[in-house]
């Protein structure tokens, strides 16, 4: 049959031409961007997988940015702090050459002081000066923001914090309370040593910081026995208080490095019932069943100190002496208590309250791919002017200028001048040590997992959006030879009605 209004073959030939043009043109796409994907109708679920991916990717690599920013920021920062560090050691050894009083004239003193003031003039400018980009570091810029501090807190720091709203309350709950290793000592005889036989008596008082043996008279007053181990408190760590029938020994710190110890000697039969220990909950009250005969003291009665234990919202404590830390990725912070607050609940089972209120503050670095609290680290950086590196109960580091209580020209208190610095050295060094952390641990810790984050993410969206080169060569070398074969069928199947004009003669 033959017909030349209608060609079925040449239509036939011409889709079949037409789609072979399709795949061909969609392998020399693929091929040219190297990508299956190239728009939503190559895959649509494909395509939405894989704008996810290079989304995550992007923030991936924004947050490795991030980590490296963060090194560099806290690198300015370590180098402010060990410069610091450096002068206080000078400042250490100012104070151990002033104490040499007898050797060292007025002028020799004053120029120590000069130094010693130079010293402390270098720091503040190092804490005003050091700074990422007019961004100060060591003033206090990054410190965190407190309100309601309650009285029972009398030192604190905050080196990370994480929360939402605008502020957070740091709860303190204590169970256990903070206590000195303490003894009291009954002589029982009006205010003074009284021996009923012999003429010798002797006391060793231990403590954690060393031992001393001091011998009495018959006659000798309960407070002149106080003074008398007084004399030696730096010595022993023990601290001594004259009471109506005797003498109360006390470590001169709280906590379960601290101790008192007590051994008796020499000839004497003293009058009084001998050494006590206090009750368990109540450093107030004497445990009268703990009594130890003055003969017994031959061998040492020891009372040892015991640590705060408690939480601070809602996660337990590290108790060491008056002092709770906690150290999460949400909250790291030392609350050190008063020895009032902490006194008080030896008579009670529990204490609680707000120790203060977080406003803000602190360096916040987004180290995550999330905008989110979880992707987030909080970096707390005190101010390491003279005036705040210190105590409150030692007192600061500015009070060693010219003029001021520790000063080196007038020589008093260089005992106190150098836990001042000993304390300021402590606290340089704490401050270091948690940026070294913080670089070590959570910044090269973050950089390594984004890194292997983004080849997974990079290599997920490579196997759903890329082109496969084998596959594609192959599938355009198919496709060319189709797309022959139909051109020529086209010409074949175009060129067969020209037969049914034979017909017409």
């Amino acid at each position: 049959m033959s017909r030349i209004n209608t060609n079925v073959q040449s239509l036939i030939a011409q889709r079949v031409l037409g789609q072979n043009n399709k795949q061909l043109n969609t392998a020399l796409e693929r091929l040219s961007t190297g990508l299956r994907i190239n728009r939503g109708k190559d895959d649509p679920a494909g395509l939405i997988a894989s704008e996810n991916l290079k989304s995550e990717i992007t923030s991936l690599n924004a947050a490795v940015s991030n980590a490296d920013r963060a090194d560099q920021v806290v690198n300015i920062a370590e180098g402010g702090l060990q410069e610091v560090s450096g002068l206080l050691e000078e400042l250490q050894g100012l104070l151990v050459s002033s104490g040499n009083t007898a050797g060292l004239s007025e002028a020799e003193k004053q120029a120590n002081q000069d130094q010693i003031d130079s010293i402390l003039g270098t720091i503040d400018r190092l804490a005003s000066s050091t700074n990422f980009q007019g961004i100060k570091l060591l003033n206090g810029n990054f410190d965190y923001q407190t309100t309601g501090v309650s009285a029972g807190v009398t030192d604190y720091s905050i080196n990370g914090a994480k929360f939402t709203g605008g502020s957070q309350d740091v709860d303190v709950i204590v169970t256990t309370s903070a206590q000195q290793g303490k003894l009291f000592l009954d002589f029982t005889n009006g205010g003074v040593i009284d021996f009923t036989a012999g003429s010798s008596f002797s006391l060793e008082v231990t403590g954690s910081l060393g031992s001393r043996e001091l011998s009495f008279t018959s006659g000798t007053t309960f407070a002149d026995v106080a003074a008398a181990i007084n004399t030696f408190s730096d010595v022993t760590g023990v601290e001594a208080t004259a009471a109506t029938s005797g003498i109360v020994l006390n470590s001169a710190e709280y906590g379960s490095r601290e101790f008192v110890s007590v051994k008796s000697g020499g000839d004497a039969t003293v009058s009084g019932s001998g050494a006590y220990t206090y009750e368990t909950n109540d450093a107030g009250t004497v445990d009268t069943s703990s009594a130890t005969a003055w003969t017994s003291l031959s061998n040492p009665l020891r009372d040892d100190g015991q640590n705060v234990d408690g939480t601070i919202n809602g996660i337990a404590a590290v108790g060491d002496g008056l002092t709770l830390s906690v150290n999460t990725d949400f909250l790291n912070t030392e609350i050190t208590l008063t020895d009032d607050s902490s006194a008080a609940l030896n008579a009670v089972e529990l204490g609680s309250g707000t120790a203060f209120t977080i406003t803000g503050g602190g360096a916040d670095f987004q180290l995550g791919s999330k905008v989110s609290i979880g992707d987030k680290v909080s970096l707390g950086i005190q101010d390491v002017a003279t005036r705040k590196l210190g105590s409150s109960a030692l007192g600061f580091l500015d009070e060693l200028g010219s003029g001021q209580a520790y000063n080196v020209v007038d020589g008093n208190n260089l005992e106190t001048a150098q836990k001042i610095v000993g304390k300021a050295v402590e606290q340089i060094s704490s401050t270091r040590g948690q940026l070294g952390a913080f670089q070590k641990n959570v910044v090269g810790a973050t950089i390594r997992s984004l890194g292997v984050a983004v080849e997974n993410t990079a290599a997920a969206n490579s196997v759903i959006a890329d082109a496969d080169f084998a596959s594609e060569t192959a599938s355009l070398t198919r496709n060319q030879i189709l797309v022959s074969a139909a051109q020529n069928t086209l010409a074949l199947a175009n060129a067969q009605p020209q037969a049914a004009l034979q017909l017409l003669g």
